[in-house]
Parts: C-alpha cells; sequence; structure tokens
C-alpha cells in the first residue's frame, strides 16, 4: 500500500458495505422521497451528492488500494438494494462501476492507480460512448475523433444515452484517433468545451440524465488517454467486457421487483375496500389478492437469485484474469448465464409490475400513486438490449456450439 492510498483510507468514511448500519441509512435515504421524485421529474442530485460522500463507488475497488474488496456478487446484491429504493440513482452508477471494472483492477504494472485513487476518493465517473449514426453490426465505427493539437490532444464529435455523466465528476469519451485506434478519455466532466444536456424523455428511468454530450475542441493530455491496444487485456479491448455492463442492469430490474413486491403487499394491508364478488370482507384475507402478493414475491426472490447466480460466473472470469491468467472459456461462461438472467428478469419484472395493480385495484391506477413507476422502469431498462437477441444467441450456442457475440452487452 503506498502513501496516497493509506491516507485516503484514513480520511475516508466507512464505506456501506452489505449488512452494515451505513448502508442501510444510505438505502433509506436514498428511497424517501424515490416516487415523488419520478413523478415530478425532479433530478436526485442530493442522492448522488450522498453516494459521493458514502464513497460507494469504492465498493469494488481493492481494500488495498481504499475500497471495499468486495466480489461481484456481493456488488450486485447492494445494487440490487439500490435499484428496489430508487432505480434511476442505480442506474445513474452503472457506468462508473462499468469503469471501475475496467480499469481499476490490477493490470500489468500499476497503471490502475491513477484511476482507484479518484474512485477512493469517492469520485464518480460518467460515459459518453452511443453515436447516433454509428453503424454498431459487426463492431463500432465512432465520429467522435481524437486528433493531436501540440503535446495535447483535442476531442469532437456528440454523443446520446450518456446515462449519469451530468451527476458525474468525470466523463469517460469513447472515440478514434486519427489512425482509427479506439481510445477511452478520462476528462473533468466540467472541461471546458464539454457540454452535458439532460434531454432524456422516456417514459421510465426519467431521472438518470441519459441525455446529449457534446464535445467542441476539448483539451485531452496524454495521461488522460487509454488506448485500446494499449490496455493490457483490459477496459474495452477485453473479450466480454459488456456482459458485466449487461447484469448490473438486470440487477436494477431485479431490485425493481422487490420494490413491486413490497408496494403490492402495502396496498393490501390499507385496503378498505373490495368487491362485492369477493371471498371475503376483508381484502387482508382475500386469497386471490394473497396469491398475487405471493407471486411477486416469488418472482422477486428468483429475480435475485438469477442474478447472484450470474454473478457467481462473473466472478470467476474476473479471477482467472486478476490471477494473470484470462480465460476466455470462463469470460464464455459468464457472459452466457448474464443473458439467461435478462431473460428471465425482464420478464418476471415486467409482469411483476402490471400485477401490482391485480393487488390494489382500479384505485390503484391514480396517477397520484404513480405505481405505473415499476412497470415503466422495468420496460425501459428491458429494452436496452432486448431480450430476444440474448434468447436467441443462447439457443444457437446450445444447438450449434457457436460463441455469444463478443461485441456489444453480451
Amino acid at each position: 500500500m503506498n502513501a496516497v492510498t493509506q491516507s485516503l483510507r484514513a480520511a475516508a468514511p466507512r464505506l456501506p458495505t452489505p449488512g452494515s448500519p451505513e448502508l442501510e441509512e444510505l438505502l433509506a435515504a436514498l428511497s424517501e422521497g424515490a416516487s415523488e421524485r419520478d413523478a415530478s421529474r425532479t433530478l436526485p442530485f442530493e442522492q448522488v451528492a450522498l453516494v459521493r460522500k458514502s464513497r460507494l463507488g469504492a465498493l469494488r475497488l481493492r481494500k488495498e488500494e481504499g475500497g471495499g474488496g468486495l466480489s461481484l456478487r456481493e456488488l450486485l446484491s447492494v445494487v440490487i438494494r439500490l435499484g428496489e429504493a430508487d432505480p434511476n440513482v442505480a442506474h445513474i452508477l452503472r457506468n462508473h462501476f462499468g469503469f471501475v471494472e475496467r480499469f481499476t483492477q490490477p493490470s500489468v504494472g500499476d497503471r490502475h492507480l491513477r484511476w482507484a485513487r479518484l474512485v477512493a476518493g469517492g469520485d464518480i465517473v460518467g460515459l459518453a460512448m452511443t453515436e447516433m449514426n454509428a453503424k454498431n453490426v459487426g463492431g463500432v465505427e465512432f465520429e467522435t475523433r481524437l486528433t493531436r493539437d501540440g503535446d495535447d490532444y483535442v476531442l469532437n464529435g456528440t454523443k446520446y444515452f450518456s446515462t449519469g455523466s451530468i451527476f458525474s465528476d468525470y466523463v469517460l469519451v469513447r472515440a478514434q484517433d486519427e489512425g482509427g485506434r479506439y481510445v477511452s478519455a478520462v476528462i473533468p466532466s466540467v472541461r471546458d468545451g464539454m457540454t452535458l444536456e439532460d434531454d432524456w424523455d422516456g417514459m421510465g428511468q426519467r431521472l438518470t440524465g441519459t441525455g446529449t454530450t457534446r464535445l467542441a475542441n476539448v483539451r485531452v493530455a496524454p495521461e488522460e488517454l487509454i488506448f485500446d491496444d494499449e490496455s493490457d487485456g483490459v477496459g474495452f479491448g477485453r473479450p466480454y467486457h459488456g456482459s458485466y455492463s449487461q447484469l448490473f442492469l438486470t440487477a436494477i430490474v431485479a431490485g425493481i421487483v422487490r420494490a413491486a413486491a413490497a408496494e403490492a403487499a402495502a396496498l393490501v394491508k390499507k385496503r378498505a375496500r373490495t368487491f362485492s364478488f369477493a371471498p371475503t370482507e376483508r381484502p387482508v384475507d382475500d386469497p386471490i389478492l394473497q396469491q398475487t402478493v405471493g407471486e411477486i414475491s416469488a418472482a422477486a426472490f428468483a429475480a435475485e437469485a438469477a442474478v447472484l447466480a450470474a454473478a457467481d460466473a462473473l466472478d470467476r472470469a474476473v479471477a482467472s484474469r486478476v490471477e494473470g491468467r484470462p480465460a476466455l472459456d470462463a469470460a464464455h461462461d459468464g457472459a452466457l448465464a448474464a443473458a439467461k438472467a435478462k431473460i428471465i428478469v425482464d420478464e418476471l419484472a415486467i409482469r411483476s409490475g402490471a400485477a401490482v395493480f391485480d393487488a390494489g385495484g382500479a384505485s390503484a391506477t391514480k396517477k397520484s400513486h404513480n405505481l405505473d413507476r415499476h412497470w415503466r422502469n422495468a420496460r425501459t431498462l428491458a429494452s436496452h438490449n432486448p431480450a430476444a437477441y440474448k434468447a436467441r444467441s443462447v439457443g444457437q450456442h446450445l444447438i450449434t456450439g457457436d460463441p455469444l457475440p463478443l461485441t456489444g452487452f453480451f
């Protein structure tokens, strides 16, 4: 451990690890007012500030570098709870944890330490990657360009769906240089020439800041760059690097099912009226309503179990990489598990989000209750990389032995 990480650890608050009172306090704070924020489209800057102060973003960082040293299974168990408390905040952090996974894990030498120190101090990293006119089939070509300008570089381009970046301290921008090499630039979110817009108008996940990033002659220092072909098998040059990001989304969806189960039970408990043909006078004694709540609760259990089982598979792939023996088979197994989890969890969440209204009746559809947020948020997250593509690839692999695609969220 070096002096920098020693001083960081000495000054930093205790991390909100699984089972700790710090985590429970943070989750309670994030949950408070989450429905109202969703309904009024109040961006959660205060809630993200609490996350930053808690250093939640360092949970996956190694302990000797100021982090929590959590396994992926442990981290994703926290993400499920975050998704239950506020899926918008959980989604805001997805790209940050993707950055941590790609660039702060040990590789050859100490190159990761620059980024690990930022994360250990509580800084949050966003992402600007997607381009609307990119031809993704067979790979990604970026129009965003990094060009030499004296001893430094400049970035120019436009990115879309930059989830979380307006809340972040740094933004990772994906681009290509003049020679076509792929590169990641990690720069402060307040850098001159970079404009972060909140123009996301989706029906769900309304508060994630999934907007446009505009780059106009943004200056970048050489030490802020990570070229894919110099990343020693980490970063975006790693096979199946998207599996973790996909499973992170699925963990949020599993959290939404937990929230739907709790909401359905609460609805039945406080329900005063019932139908003239109901089997019992009191809704709480109605076996049909009890069954509805039980089915949503079972869906939450199954969704969480699927996510954590896939996390175990990804942990095995990470272990092979950290030990210096990256195993492509292990990475493929992780991708396969993440794909299977998405296929089933998305379906459970969408069904459960609708079933809440079976527990609450027509009065539960009042706009003031905002109970449609569970379905809207789950449906929006599930639309990222539709499950049909995952199911087809899983089936093809089982029938023909063809591997899953290396690119995208596989």
